[in-house]
């Protein structure tokens, strides 16, 4: 007897959870922007104010880094398109990712020079750079494997798992140097029970329910 699902099935299933992830990312955009308009003092990577400077950094690495990374893993496989198509929309969503990276990382390196603080000091800044580097080296594994030269059909089929394993792991990675980072500063405000303390929970929860819903939608994608 076959107990297996039926592919339309996985596909609605799918579908749902990839609606599921949207949102949740678009609503973790959102606590973001409301967290850095309105209770610390906005955005701006040439302002007087290094606090503004460095607001830069947690936007780009939430909106220009880990949600895009998450579209790029749905793009790929909850998608209905063709598979250059797909490839194509992959590809250029992790580069964009990677740029507002840059952008993202800088900004806090330029704060801790205008506040003439140490680098690199602490956990998340280590998960940070460990993850941001990897993933430099996944793009660059990816582009010259499956793009350009690309590699020969045996050998794209025998590395696309670890590839697939590779980006799954470095979005956790990511959503853990972005709760590392959250904490962090948490506790450099000593926040307490009040309002911007439940957004900033509230926040965490949505980019980790971001990428629990990317993971599963794109799991079941590649069975469907």
């Amino acid at each position: 007897m076959d107990y297996s699902f039926p592919r339309e099935t996985l596909w609605r299933t799918a579908s749902k959870i990839t609606i599921s992830a949207h949102l949740f990312g678009i609503l973790a955009n959102i606590f973001m922007l409301i967290w850095l308009l309105h209770y610390r003092e906005g955005m701006d990577l040439d302002s007087s104010n290094p606090y503004r400077i460095f607001n830069v950094h947690p936007f780009l690495m939430l909106f220009g880094f880990i949600f895009l990374i998450g579209e790029a893993m749905m793009a790929y496989k909850t998608v209905s398109a063709d598979r250059q198509t797909q490839k194509f929309v992959h590809m250029f969503l992790n580069l964009s990712a990677l740029v507002l990276g840059i952008v993202g990382i800088h900004a806090t390196f330029k704060f801790h020079d205008k506040m003439n603080m140490i680098d690199m000091y602490s956990l998340h800044s280590w998960i940070g750079i460990g993850t941001f580097c990897l993933f430099i080296l996944q793009w660059l594994f990816g582009f010259s494997l499956f793009v350009f030269p690309k590699a020969s059909a045996v050998t794209r089929a025998r590395l696309a798992p670890w590839h697939v394993f590779g980006g799954r792991a470095l979005l956790y990675m990511a959503i853990c140097a972005a709760e590392t980072g959250l904490m962090q500063k948490f506790t450099f405000l000593q926040l307490t029970n009040n309002r911007e303390s439940y957004l900033i929970n509230f926040l965490a929860l949505a980019i980790l329910l971001f990428g629990i819903t990317v993971d599963i939608s794109v799991s079941l994608g590649r069975f469907a």
